[in-house]
């Protein structure tokens, strides 16, 4: 029996810190140590580090369990998308969230205009809508919250009518988190995963990570996805995943305080003078907000925080911010005024003192 089955009943927060852990033996080291090889004797479980390390099964062993399935570990949040993808025979359609991750838009923009893929883009709010645009599909991606509109699908509803429509159904789950939703357990086939973000949780790595359903035709898309992995070259190095699997520890602690403080910034946001509308949905540590002054103002803001970092990520323990217009490849739909606001795990009334000068210095409509 592996650890994964052996803890399978304890709590999510239990397991994120028990999984992954070499065997008890006296003088064994509690963590997984980090191997440094590309070769391996012969005759043994991996013959070559493109194939597997033992930091890699801790991690995805550690993964799988969260979300309910089996866990594969790749060498960036892209790498993971792109591998994903994959999975749709030339020339198949792809129903799509009209705003999700950037890069997941520009990849299947740009397979759409080689005519590798037919791209339908969809509300992923309005299940109706989904729904209509799925009879022939190949896959469907789902993102929810969406990045960076927030806006929030019905996971089970979208998994049962694409799985209906024979669809691949692939949720990226990079913002909820596995403590916040189980795609697999409401029915999706792949979950995605930037690990960069809430996974590692510390602005250090770059990687990603799928995840597959159990059973029949979760492992036949699993067998794919580690051939893609090992063809492709999308290989994790074990330091990186070592990082991951040391951040991943503490992931409950962070998302409670991060969330907490979102929840409470969000609800402040709310009766800013300087704040024209807050999107939140109701969980996890994004908020995002339009101010006043269009994309100068936004920027201006952003530019203005002290405490706040102005860069492009999210999930870290610090709080970040950033206008996501600002780059060329997001949806043009998302509003220039729009900031995504990254929550971290700093006090929250140090986070608000800095957000409201920041915000007061646009120096328009009365101050409160």
């Amino acid at each position: 029996m592996t650890d994964a089955e052996t803890h399978a009943g304890l709590s999510p927060d239990t397991r994120l810190v028990a999984l992954g852990r070499p065997e008890r033996a006296p003088g064994a080291p509690v963590n997984q140590p980090v191997e440094l090889s590309s070769t391996y004797v012969a005759d043994g479980p991996v013959n070559y580090a493109r194939v597997g390390n033992a930091v890699w099964s801790a991690f995805e062993e550690t993964l799988g369990s969260l979300e309910g399935g089996y866990a594969l570990v790749f060498a960036s949040g892209m790498g993971a998308i792109a591998a994903a993808v994959s999975l749709v025979p030339h020339g198949g359609a792809v129903v799509a969230p009209a705003h999700s991750y950037s890069g997941t838009l520009e990849l299947l923009d740009g397979l759409a205009a080689d005519g590798r893929v037919e791209l339908r883009r969809v509300d992923i709010s309005d299940t109706d809508a989904v729904v209509a645009a799925l009879p022939g599909a190949a896959m469907l991606w789902v993102e929810s919250p969406t990045n960076p509109m927030l806006e929030v699908g019905d996971l089970r509803a979208l998994a049962a009518a694409g799985r209906e429509a024979g669809a691949i159904v692939v949720c990226d789950n990079t913002f909820a988190t596995p403590l916040l939703q189980q795609p697999i357990t409401d029915g999706a086939d792949v979950v995605v995963h930037s690990v960069t973000k809430y996974l590692s949780g510390h602005s250090d790595v770059v990687l990603g990570a799928v995840v597959t359903a159990p059973g029949e035709r979760g492992q036949e898309l699993r067998g794919r996805l580690a051939e893609h992995r090992r063809l492709h070259g999308a290989i994790a190095g074990p330091m990186e995943v070592y990082l991951a699997l040391r951040g991943i520890r503490t992931l409950s602690v962070r998302l409670e305080r991060s969330g907490a403080n979102a929840a409470e910034l969000a609800a402040r946001l709310e009766g800013h003078p300087r704040v024209e509308r807050v999107r939140y949905p109701g969980f996890g540590s994004i908020v995002c907000i339009e101010v006043a002054g269009g994309a100068e103002g936004a920027e201006q803001v952003a530019a203005a925080t002290r405490l706040w970092t102005h860069s492009t990520s999210l999930g870290g323990v610090e709080s970040q911010v950033e206008r996501r217009r600002r780059w060329g490849a997001e949806a043009s739909t998302v509003p220039e005024s729009l900031l995504r606001l990254s929550v971290g795990i700093e006090a929250v009334d140090d986070l608000w003192a800095d957000l409201d000068q920041a915000l007061r210095a646009l120096g328009r409509g009365p101050a409160p």
